[in-house]
């Protein structure tokens, strides 16, 4: 899925610096809810929290009253900090489509999937059926940056793969987060027009599903490529986008979700969450490429985000695996998670 993420070191280091500041930033709370004036993030160093800056120095009078005691030069008073940068407010959008998908039927799958960038052969779709552990498979369904052609991503294919039992992840690859450094997805989120370009993604993610028989009550999921960290006005633009990505959705009769890095993204919509904006995805699916099965969040997401039947984990990234006697190149994921119906 994400071909750009971290590496499981430069995330170890991303950590060390984390635990080698005064502990004031809070791993996994956007910059964007949280950033003071005294705070800056420090060039070069994607997430890392800035070096505070140094008090000014104190005036000195070139004729002092008479009576007027002059402190020494080691005992100046400081001049006094500048006071901390309100905290941006959360975007909250009305949601009138929630109520009537919350009363409708929905589709979870509990076990292990995978995703690819371009939709397997109906032949490997058979030969894994049974030989696989996988039940359920990723496809991108929509999006103008997706990194592979799809001459297989037919309605034809989605009903035989169905009849074969396998369950659906339907992804959608648009504009990026305006921090993204990717040179291949360069179309960005513009943050005075975040909402409603997130409105625009969704209706295109509505019409690809449609165009492959994916119809309403299925999820269509958000795929936001790892950003660099540390940057509050990109954080708040991939929120909003996502924020208006969902309500869009929602008025369809689409469920939304949301896939990102666990330490991007997902971190961001995560603290979002917790300051109160509205309307969230219905499912969130994090990339950490540490192998484990676990849905634990990763000490990002906290108990009480996504716990019922919402999260998704790709666990391991650009493997290749044989069943069956053919062979698929893959990420690996473990999910308990809303998928199409």
């Amino acid at each position: 899925m994400v071909r750009y993420l971290r590496s499981a070191a430069l995330s170890a280091a991303a950590l060390v610096l984390l635990l080698a500041t005064d502990g004031s930033a809070v791993r996994g709370f956007p910059l964007a809810y949280a950033e003071t004036a005294s705070r800056t993030p420090a060039s070069g160093h994607p997430g890392s929290p800035g070096h505070p800056g140094h008090p000014a120095h104190p005036g000195h009078s070139a004729h002092p009253a008479s009576n007027a005691p002059v402190p020494p030069p080691d005992s100046a008073p400081d001049a006094p900090s500048a006071p901390a940068a309100p905290a941006a407010p959360p975007t909250v959008l009305p949601d009138p489509g929630a109520a009537a998908l919350a009363a409708g039927p929905q589709t979870v799958f509990t076990g292990s999937a995978f995703d690819t960038c371009t939709a397997p052969s109906l032949d490997a779709m058979r030969a894994w059926r049974g030989a696989s552990p996988y039940g359920a498979v990723g496809v991108y369904t929509s999006g103008r940056q997706r990194g592979c052609t799809q001459p297989r991503l037919t309605a034809d294919w989605v009903r035989q793969v169905r009849t074969l039992g396998w369950r659906l992840i339907p992804t959608h690859v648009g504009r990026q987060a305006p921090c993204n450094d990717t040179p291949n997805k360069p179309q960005r989120i513009d943050p005075a027009q975040a909402v409603d370009q997130g409105r625009q993604e969704a209706a295109e993610a509505v019409h690809g599903a449609q165009r492959i028989g994916i119809g309403p009550g299925s999820p269509v999921y958000l795929d936001m490529e790892d950003y660099r960290g540390g940057d509050p006005g990109c954080a708040k633009a991939v929120v909003d986008f996502t924020l208006g990505w969902t309500q869009a959705l929602h008025n369809a009769g689409y469920f939304a979700g949301f896939y990102s890095n666990l330490d991007s993204g997902v971190a961001d919509l995560a603290a979002a969450a917790r300051a109160g904006a509205a309307p969230l995805p219905d499912a969130v699916w994090y990339a950490r490429w540490d192998s484990r099965t676990s849905l634990d969040g990763g000490g990002v997401l906290t108990d009480d985000q996504w716990s019922a039947h919402r999260r998704a984990h790709q666990l391991r990234g650009e493997v290749t695996e044989s069943y069956g006697g053919l062979k698929l190149t893959l990420d690996r994921d473990q999910l308990d998670a809303l998928v199409a119906r």
